[in-house]
């Protein structure tokens, strides 16, 4: 079987973006194919998927490159610095042909922010490997994205628990 890499845009203000990357992460793996994960903005704090990614090992890996919310930053030019950083390595990763997919989690902010032009991102997407399968996550994804992707799955907040009060619950949000 030949595959065609398809590029697919998680975006919407719901809940759900990063965790229906994960379950491709691990639908892929499944199969023995390798998948990387770059997490943008989400910072050093523990996650579930990272130490969840550990019993995947050899075929599943996540980088978390950001230092968190960068909208409650307190020196955006290291933000900055940082997400140019994060997407060199992630531009390099996807070059490399060592992967199956690549999931660029929270990338969408990179460009709303400004952080990194959103005709080099998009240069790069356009220019990977034929087979490579790319998963971009976050919010307000930019025209751009959406008319370069082959899927685009918007995610709608109907309802939250936060909204109640509910915190944010271990191994269901993080």
């Amino acid at each position: 079987m030949s595959n065609k890499g398809l590029i697919s845009v998680f975006t919407g203000n719901g809940k759900g973006k990063t965790s229906a990357a994960l379950g491709l992460m691990l639908r892929s793996s499944g199969y023995g194919k390798r998948v990387c994960m770059i997490q943008f903005i989400k910072g050093d704090w523990k996650c579930g998927e990272h130490e969840g990614v550990k019993h995947l090992e050899g075929l599943a890996e996540i980088h978390a490159m950001g230092k968190g919310f960068t909208w409650k930053s307190d020196d955006i030019e290291k933000d900055i610095a940082l997400a140019k950083e994060a997407w060199a390595f992630a531009s390099k990763k996807i070059q490399e042909e060592a992967f199956s997919m690549i999931i660029l989690d929270e990338l969408t902010y990179l460009i709303k922010y400004k952080m990194v032009e959103e005709q080099d991102i998009i240069n790069v997407l356009k220019n990977k490997p034929e087979n490579l399968h790319i998963v971009i996550t976050g919010r307000d994804a930019s025209d751009g994205l959406i008319a370069l992707a082959d899927l685009v799955t918007e995610m709608k907040e109907i309802k939250h628990p936060y909204k109640k009060g509910v915190p944010a619950q271990q191994g269901f949000d993080y």
